[in-house]
């Protein structure tokens, strides 16, 4: 349904140049939403879809095992998406107590989101609400260090944005002044927790996620923070016990209707094909994490079961495992210090898990060794790889 624009352009200054900005009319949209009987059924997937993923614990033995990897896959796709090329083994490895090599700009943007993410559901579970004060917070995690760390973290903007082009002239799109930023968020939070509005969470989710990338409120990290406030709105609001449902990977997929489906909105008010986009997304990642659990626990038992087999010895080479299924690259010492087992028995039982073709060595060194559950990571880096 075309609506007409869903705002109006005040002039602002960028640059030295006076630009047209988008102010953004307040949520719900007006006239509300058509909800065809072909929609509702796509609204009525989405969420089954994510009733399952939501149930991946009684699948999964150990489901912070999941959660941890697959939160920083999600932190690697989302950073790619805005330029970023590591890698989920940069990260892995970034992470690592004795981190071979020096710091890099691009991991610690990734790991800066990790954090971000982690003091996010850490403040929500204290009882702080989903509000702008939880934002800036993330924020300001988000732009602690590296890239961005000069722009302002934790704080809303104060001077003028612009999204594309060399220039503020040429700009694809420019946001809100600075002046009505505050304003603007002010507005998203009233809508994020209204009763009154007349949707369903995964429909508010959608309908936020556009508002705050339209009202871009910081002058960078908007993107990354935009993708996570949909998956911590779920979580709010009860559809999620834990933040398990990212739509990076599928944005990523479909940049190019992603962003010009945000432009529609803009511009002509279709707000339904944005809902139709956004649920089709849901659906398949929920439906794609499901089976990414699925396919992990089989793979677990599956080495479990080989390690087994080797008689009185599988005690501590299990227990030497079960580190690497936690987190999946890690050094002799580190899966000694987890284990509480001996260097160089924790030694031994790499070297055996090695032979078995478990693990695989990375660096080609004699010393300092660090070692991969491989077939782990290769299921996580589905679509994970740099752009």
């Amino acid at each position: 349904m075309q609506r007409g624009s869903t705002g109006e352009y005040i002039t602002s200054v960028a640059g030295g140049e006076r630009v047209p900005a988008f102010l953004p009319a307040p949520l719900p949209p007006q006239p509300p939403l058509e909800f065809s009987p072909a929609r509702q059924q796509l609204l009525e997937r989405a969420t089954l879809a994510l009733g399952r993923l939501d149930s991946i614990t009684l699948l999964l033995p150990e489901p912070d095992i999941f959660l941890y990897a697959y939160v920083r896959r999600e932190a690697v796709l989302s950073s790619q998406i805005e330029g970023t090329q590591s890698s989920l083994s940069d990260l892995l490895l970034f992470e690592l107590p004795e981190a071979p090599g020096a710091p890099f700009d691009d991991v610690v943007e990734v790991s800066n989101y990790v954090a971000a993410l982690e003091h996010g559901m850490q403040r929500l579970g204290e009882g702080l609400p989903l509000c702008n004060r939880l934002l800036k917070e993330m924020h300001a995690i988000l732009l602690s260090r590296g890239r961005g760390s000069g722009k302002a973290p934790g704080e809303f903007r104060k001077s003028q944005n612009w999204i594309g082009g060399a220039r503020p002239g040429d700009a694809h799109f420019v946001p809100p002044p600075p002046d009505r930023v505050d304003a603007c968020m002010a507005d998203l939070e009233r809508f994020l927790h209204d009763e009154r509005q007349p949707y369903p969470t995964l429909v508010k989710a959608a309908l936020a996620h556009v508002q705050f990338e339209t009202i871009h409120p910081f002058l960078d990290g908007n993107g990354r923070l935009g993708r996570l406030l949909i998956s911590f709105i779920l979580h709010h609001d009860g559809m999620l016990s834990r933040p398990l449902l990212y739509l990076s990977l599928y944005f990523k997929r479909h940049r190019p209707l992603y962003y010009e489906l945000l432009d529609q909105v803009r511009r002509t008010g279709d707000w339904e094909r944005w809902i139709d986009f956004f649920l089709g997304g849901v659906e398949k990642t929920a439906e794609d994490a499901v089976e990414t659990a699925r396919r992990l626990v089989s793979l677990f038992r599956e080495d479990e079961n080989r390690i087994q087999a080797l008689g009185r010895r599988s005690g501590t080479l299990l227990r030497c495992f079960q580190a690497f299924c936690r987190r999946a690259i890690q050094t002799i010492k580190d899966v000694g210090d987890v284990t509480g087992i001996s260097y160089p028995t924790a030694a031994n039982s790499v070297a055996t898990l090695e032979e078995l073709g478990v693990l695989k060595e990375l660096t080609g060194k004699r010393r300092d060794r660090v070692y991969v559950y491989d077939a782990y990571l290769n299921l996580l880096n589905a679509g994970a790889e740099p752009l």
